[in-house]
């Protein structure tokens, strides 16, 4: 693959603090190679404004393998850039061309305030999950991985279901900003299991109603959330999520 460097223009959205109205502001940055990823670009922007004397740009970012879900911003209008299953730390910069202009802005979601420039408050998804509870299982000793018989399509399916990282680029990208792919996900790796079974009702009832408490749109089917996960969770699992919460709510104990 042709190696090669560029100079780009950055639109960044920068914003003090949550109540503080923000703004664009530009940046040119130099000599960019194009095997860096869209995180290391940032770093030598970030090294550049300490270097004369100015605040450098707030953004998340952790494991910068894919897997924690907190690189998470728009890049020219699409959640996480411009290739698809991907994360914002797995974008290469060989995915734009010398002199181009890249936006680069916080998710915008009423449940997803901003804290700092690009850094967004994503607890809400933290206390949806805390909302779902626990599983009831024995502790103690390990058993042997096959003790529990699983059908293979229920399995694979709860895994797919499993990858979910919280980024939030499901609810960035829906015109509603509703987490239903996030939500049905999280419902769905343990309502496939057995090892789920005995909270089931009570978890999406629970769940789903922490959902609607912090403020997220409803989910009106225009597929953008599975389009643009960088894990590609279907929205096979917001059919399931609405079944397991009829069904919860016709079964209720009286």
């Amino acid at each position: 693959m042709e190696h090669y460097n560029m100079n780009l223009t950055l639109k960044v959205w920068r914003q003090k603090n949550t109540n503080e109205k923000g703004d664009f502001e530009n940046y040119q940055v130099k000599d960019i190679s194009s095997e860096m990823s869209f995180l290391e670009m940032f770093d030598v922007l970030n090294e550049q404004l300490i270097k004369d004397n100015k605040e450098p740009i707030a953004f998340d970012h952790d494991c910068r393998e894919g897997i924690c879900g907190m690189c998470s911003m728009y890049i020219n209008g699409k959640p996480h850039g411009p290739w698809q299953a991907n994360t914002t730390c797995q974008l290469h910069m060989r995915a734009f061309k010398d002199g181009d202009t890249i936006v680069v802005e916080p998710w915008r979601a009423k449940a997803f305030p901003v804290i700092k420039d690009l850094v967004v408050d994503r607890t809400a998804f933290d206390r949806i999950v805390q909302a779902g509870g626990y599983i009831s299982v024995n502790t103690g000793n390990a058993v042997d991985g096959n003790a529990i018989p699983i059908e293979k399509a229920k399995a694979d399916a709860s895994f797919a279901a499993a990858m979910c990282i919280g980024c939030g680029a499901c609810v960035a990208a829906c015109k509603n900003s509703s987490a239903m792919l996030f939500l049905s996900a999280k419902v769905s790796h343990l309502a496939l299991l057995p090892q789920g079974d005995p909270e089931r009702k009570t978890r999406v009832v629970d769940m789903v109603a922490q959902m609607d408490k912090e403020g997220f749109g409803a989910c009106t089917n225009t597929g953008a959330c599975e389009a643009t996960c960088p894990k590609e969770i279907s929205i096979a699992n917001i059919a399931r999520l609405n079944q397991e919460y009829l069904v919860a709510g016709l079964t209720a104990d009286k």
